[in-house]
C-alpha cells in the first residue's frame, strides 16, 4: 500500500475504532446502571419467572384391611377457575360469547344446586372484572365431576387458549365410609396433617418424603424441572376385618337405637394372636344420631364393674386362700360392710343366702365376691393388689392410638407412722367388685382374651405390615406380653366358671345354641364426679366381655354401654350384642357343600326379579334354563326390553313383556332390582333415592303418573 493511500483510510478506521470504543463504554455503563440502579426491579422480574426450591409432595400411602381392601387413600379433588384475561389475550371472546349459554347449562346440569342464570350472572361479573382467577364452582370437586367440567366448551381448550385452570389437592378418603372411622383416622384436609387414629400413629410412613423441583418460564409458560423426585409413602396393613367391622357396628347399634344408650363400645379381638378384627365406638349426638366422635374403647377410664371380679376370684385362687369348694354367706342381699350396705342385685327378692365361689360369679353376687376378699386380704391389701397386677389388667398396652391410656388400680400406701394415706377399709370391698378402679375396655378385653388363650398375654396389634410396592418392608409380629398370668390349675377353674355364667348363670342371653360361649356380665353405676352416685339421673355402664367358642377359643370380644337410668342390665343389653356379634362371625366362617342344601322339593331355577327381560334370557340360557319367550317380538335393535319373569316348572321360566310407558311417564318397577329401576327412572329424569336391599315392593309415585321438572321417586326394596 502506498503512503497516500495509507494516509487515505486511516481517519476511515480510526472513526470506526472510536465509534466501537464508545459502544463498548455504553455497555459497560447500560451494564453497570442494570447491575446497580436497576438491580432490584431486574431481580422482581427474575422472580416471576423462576421458582428454586418448590417443594413436591409425595402419594401418601394406602390403609388396607387384614384381607388387603382399600380402607383409606389418597385421591385427586380441585378447585376449577376461570382466566378471562388469558381468554381475551388469545382472542376467544367471540367463543365465549357464542358458547355461553351452553356452558353455563352444562354448569347447572352437573351442579344442580345452582340454576343456569345464576352461573351465568357470575361468570358475566368474573369477565367484566378481566379476573384470571374466578371460582367458576366454590367448593372441591371429584374426578369424575372434573372431568365433566373439563368437557364443556372453552374449558376443553388449553388454558392459555380458553382460560380454564385449576389446583389439584390430595384428598383423603374412606372406602367404606365411618366403619372404623376413630381407629383408621382423618386428615386436615389440604394441610396433609394427620388427626388421630392410624393415619397420625403412623404418619411418618404413610406420608412419605417430599421432592423438590424448581420452575422456568419459558414462552409464557412455566416448566417444571425436577431435582430431587418424591418418594411415596408406604401402605399399611391392619388387623381390621370389614366383614367383622360391619357386623359388630351394625349389632352395637340397633341395641343402642332401641335402648337410647349414649356411648357403646364393641371390640373384637383374635385369640391367638390379640389382633383386633373390629372396633366400635359409638356416641350420641344432639341431632339424635350416632357417629365415631372419640375412641372410647381404648380412652375411657370408668369403673369396670362385676367385669372386674373374675380377676378377683383369680387373685384370691392363685392365692391359696380359696378353692372352688368354699362357700360364702350372703344372707338376703345386703351386707354391712365397714358402715356402708353392700347389696347384691336381687337384694329385694331376698338374696342368694349361703353360696358357693363359682355361685358368686355365676350370679355375679357383689356380696360373695367382696367378703371372699376383704376376709382373706383385709389385714394385707397389698397382696391383693400386686395379685391384681399379675393378671396384666394395669399393664400399658402401648395402644397406637392417641388417647389410649393404661389402667388406673392404685397400691396401698402407708406413711412413716405405718397409717395408709390412699385406702379406706371400704376400698378393698368396693375394688374387688370393679369400683374405685379405673380401666378401659381394651384392657378388660385384653385380660379375657388372656384367659381364653390358655394365659397368654398378647398385646392388641393393630397394624401387620408395612407394604410397599408389593413387597413388605416391615413387619409388627404377635407379640407376648406375658407368658403366663396364673397357674394351669387357677386357669382351667375360672374357665369353667365363666362358661358356667353363660350356660346357667345371668349371661345367657350371650349364649348361643350353636356353640359355648364364656363370658361375664357386668353393670356398674358411673360416678357423677364430686356428686358420687347420688346427683340426678343414675347412669349406668353395661357390659359384657367373654370369648368362644369355649372349647377352642378363636376371639375374645367386649361390649361396653353407657345409658342413663332404667332399666340397666350387662347380661341382657351388651350380653344381647355380644351374641349378635358373636353368632355372625361364627356364621361367616361356616362352610357348607352346596349339595347338602338339595332335597326332593329342591327348585333348580333361580328367582329372576323383574326388569330387562333381554338379559335375563341371556343368563338363563347360559345356565341351560328353558325361557320361554313371551313378548312377541324379536331382539329387534338391541334396546332393552322390561318385564317379568315366572317360573313354570323345575327346569324353566317364562318371560312376559310388561306395559310400555312414556318417556314422560312413571314407569311400574315393582318386582324390579335396584340396578333397572333406577335406570328406567333417571332415564326420564327422576331422582330415585333407595330404602333398603332386594327387590321393589313399594314406590312413591304411582305408575301412569305424569313426571313434572326435578321430580323425585322413593323406592322401597326387601
Amino acid at each position: 500500500m502506498s503512503k497516500f493511500e495509507y494516509k487515505k483510510i486511516m481517519p476511515r478506521y480510526s472513526a470506526i475504532a472510536i465509534v466501537m470504543t464508545l459502544i463498548a463504554l455504553a455497555v459497560i455503563g447500560k451494564t453497570l446502571y442494570l447491575m446497580t440502579a436497576k438491580r432490584d426491579y431486574w431481580m422482581r422480574v427474575a422472580e416471576r419467572v423462576k421458582k428454586d426450591s418448590v417443594s413436591v409432595k409425595p402419594v401418601r400411602g394406602n390403609i388396607l384391611s387384614c384381607d388387603g381392601q382399600l380402607m383409606a387413600s389418597s385421591l385427586p379433588e380441585f378447585k376449577i377457575y376461570m382466566d378471562f384475561k388469558a381468554l381475551s389475550d388469545a382472542g376467544n371472546d367471540s367463543l365465549w360469547d357464542e358458547k355461553e349459554d351452553s356452558i353455563c347449562q352444562g354448569l347447572a346440569a352437573i351442579f344442580s344446586e345452582k340454576p343456569a342464570s345464576a352461573f351465568k350472572r357470575e361468570l358475566a361479573e368474573g369477565r367484566s372484572k378481566q379476573s384470571r382467577n374466578w371460582p367458576i364452582w366454590s367448593k372441591r370437586i371429584d374426578y369424575n365431576t372434573f372431568t365433566e367440567v373439563k368437557a364443556l366448551p372453552v374449558f376443553k381448550l388449553t388454558s392459555y387458549k380458553g382460560g380454564f385452570h385449576y389446583e389439584e389437592f390430595n384428598a383423603r378418603k374412606r372406602a367404606f365410609g365411618s366403619l372404623a372411622g376413630r381407629t383408621i383416622g382423618t386428615m386436615f384436609g389440604a394441610k396433609d396433617t394427620a388427626r388421630f387414629g392410624l393415619e397420625l400413629s403412623y404418619d411418618s410412613i404413610l406420608r412419605g418424603t417430599n421432592g423438590i423441583i424448581h420452575r422456568r418460564k419459558v414462552l409464557n409458560k412455566f416448566l417444571d424441572i425436577m431435582d430431587t423426585p418424591p418418594i411415596d409413602g408406604a401402605d399399611i396393613v391392619t388387623t381390621i376385618d370389614v366383614g367383622m367391622q360391619d357386623l359388630a357396628e351394625r349389632a352395637l347399634l340397633d341395641e343402642l337405637k332401641f335402648i337410647n344408650a349414649n356411648v357403646g363400645v364393641a371390640i373384637v379381638m383374635e385369640v391367638a394372636t390379640g389382633d383386633i378384627k373390629a372396633i366400635v365406638n359409638m356416641e350420641k349426638c344432639v341431632d339424635g344420631e350416632y357417629r365415631e366422635i372419640h375412641n372410647h374403647a381404648v380412652s375411657d377410664l370408668l369403673e369396670p364393674g362385676s367385669v372386674f371380679k373374675p380377676a378377683s376370684i383369680m387373685v384370691a385362687l392363685e392365692d391359696g386362700m380359696v378353692d372352688t369348694s368354699y362357700t360364702v354367706e350372703t344372707a338376703g342381699g345386703v351386707w354391712p360392710m365397714y358402715g356402708r350396705e353392700m347389696k347384691d342385685h336381687n337384694w329385694r327378692r331376698g338374696g342368694y343366702g349361703l353360696i358357693t365361689l363359682p355361685q358368686t360369679l355365676m350370679y355375679s353376687s357383689n356380696i360373695g365376691v367382696s367378703r371372699i376378699v376383704d376376709d382373706h386380704y383385709h389385714n394385707n391389701p397389698e397382696k391383693f393388689i400386686r395379685g391384681i397386677y399379675r393378671t396384666g389388667l394395669a399393664d400399658n398396652l402401648h395402644i397406637p392410638l392417641v388417647g389410649a391410656t393404661t389402667a388406673r388400680i392404685r397400691m396401698p400406701k402407708k406413711n412413716s407412722r405405718g397409717q395408709y394415706t390412699n385406702w379406706s377399709k371400704t376400698s378393698l370391698p368396693w375394688m374387688s367388685i370393679g369400683y374405685e378402679t379405673q380401666i378401659p375396655p381394651i384392657s378388660t378385653l385384653t385380660f379375657y382374651n388372656t384367659i381364653a388363650n390358655n394365659g397368654r398375654m398378647m398385646r392388641p396389634r393393630f397394624v401387620k405390615q408395612v407394604v410397599k410396592n408389593g413387597e413388605v418392608i416391615m413387619d409388627f409380629p404377635p407379640q407376648v406380653m406375658r407368658p403366663r398370668i396364673c397357674s394351669d390349675k387357677t386357669l382351667h377353674e375360672i374357665q369353667t366358671i365363666l362358661d358356667h355364667v353363660v350356660s346357667q348363670g345371668l349371661g345367657k342371653k350371650a349364649g348361643s345354641p350353636s356353640f359355648r360361649v364364656a363370658g361375664k356380665t357386668g353393670t356398674a353405676q358411673i360416678s357423677q364426679g364430686a356428686g358420687g352416685y347420688k346427683t340426678g339421673q343414675t347412669n349406668y355402664l353395661l357390659s359384657f366381655a367373654g370369648y368362644f367358642p369355649d372349647d377352642a377359643p378363636r376371639y375374645s370380644c367386649i361390649v361396653c354401654i353407657q345409658k342413663s337410668g332404667l332399666p340397666a342390665s350387662g347380661g341382657g343389653m351388651s350380653g344381647v350384642v355380644f351374641h349378635d356379634i358373636a353368632e355372625g362371625i361364627m356364621a361367616q366362617s361356616l362352610k357348607l357343600h352346596v349339595t347338602d342344601a338339595r332335597d326332593s322339593a329342591s327348585i333348580f331355577v333361580p328367582d329372576v326379579k323383574a326388569g330387562n327381560i333381554l338379559a335375563a334370557d341371556y343368563v338363563l340360557s347360559h345356565l341351560g334354563i328353558s325361557a320361554n319367550k313371551g313378548w312377541g317380538g324379536s331382539y329387534a335393535d338391541g334396546n332393552p326390553i322390561w318385564g317379568k319373569a315366572r317360573i313354570q316348572s323345575k327346569n324353566s321360566v317364562n318371560l312376559t313383556r310388561e306395559k310400555t310407558y312414556g318417556h314422560r311417564v312413571i314407569p311400574d318397577v315393582h318386582n324390579m332390582g335396584a340396578r333397572d329401576a333406577v335406570f328406567l327412572l333417571e332415564s326420564r329424569g327422576v331422582k330415585t333415592y333407595l330404602i333398603g336391599r332386594g327387590k321393589v315392593v313399594k314406590q312413591s309415585l304411582e305408575p301412569g303418573h305424569k313426571i313434572a321438572k326435578k321430580e323425585k321417586i322413593v323406592l322401597t326394596l326387601e
